[in-house]
């Protein structure tokens, strides 16, 4: 969550709102989400992405499509409880998702009425749960694009493709910001942050970014 303290006088009557920061690999989600931890108020609750905690604890990576729907299963399982617990303990204001339930639609291997079926949901139960979604885009080999994560496998071009399938997975959300890359970092980074702040309530905007 954020380190900071807004001083809200009521934060049990926060509405609370999940907000999905996602994005192809490389996008630049874990700068902005740093970024978030130190600068907002402790009324942020910022969700470690699922795929991180299932592939990095070391549940098999491999390309078989039985292995890609149980990874993207236990992906499914493990974001949605994390969800559950953020919105059960404490009074969030906002409880930020790094990637949301959806996201695994574009890593399924099969048509997606098998991934709401294997899931038990619908894309408008999918998208009603979260109030906005922010996509970061991922930049070009020659605009940025690198692979200092561990985890991350894709080449740039791979990356693109994915990138595109998130676009797509997301499109109709009624309230869907993207956010195109920029030369400089911090351009993508300051108008990402500004979309977020807009949906904080009034009494955490205070502790804003300096």
């Amino acid at each position: 969550m954020g380190q900071g303290s807004c001083g809200c006088p009521s934060p049990q009557s926060h509405q609370v709102r999940r907000v999905v920061l996602t994005g192809g690999p490389g996008a630049g989600k874990t700068a902005v989400l740093e970024v978030v931890r130190k600068h907002l108020c402790e009324h942020v609750v910022v969700l470690p992405e699922a795929a991180g905690i299932v592939y990095g604890g070391g549940f098999p990576r491999r390309s078989s499509v039985a292995a890609r729907r149980a990874g993207q299963l236990a992906i499914y399982h493990v974001q949605d409880q994390l969800e559950s617990m953020a919105l059960a303990e404490g009074a969030p204001a906002l409880v930020l998702c790094d990637r949301g339930v959806l996201d695994g639609l574009a890593y399924w291997p099969g048509e997606a009425d098998q991934f709401f079926e294997a899931t038990g949901t619908e894309r408008s139960e999918v998208f009603g749960r979260y109030a906005s979604v922010i996509h970061l885009r991922t930049p070009t080999a020659t605009a940025g694009y690198n692979r200092q994560n561990p985890l991350r496998l894709e080449s740039a071009d791979e990356a693109s493709v994915i990138d595109q399938r998130l676009l797509d997975v997301w499109k109709d959300h009624p309230r869907r910001m993207v956010v195109e890359c920029e030369a400089d970092f911090l351009d993508k980074l300051e108008r990402t942050l500004a979309f977020l702040l807009r949906e904080l309530p009034a009494c955490c905007r205070g502790r804003g970014i300096h």
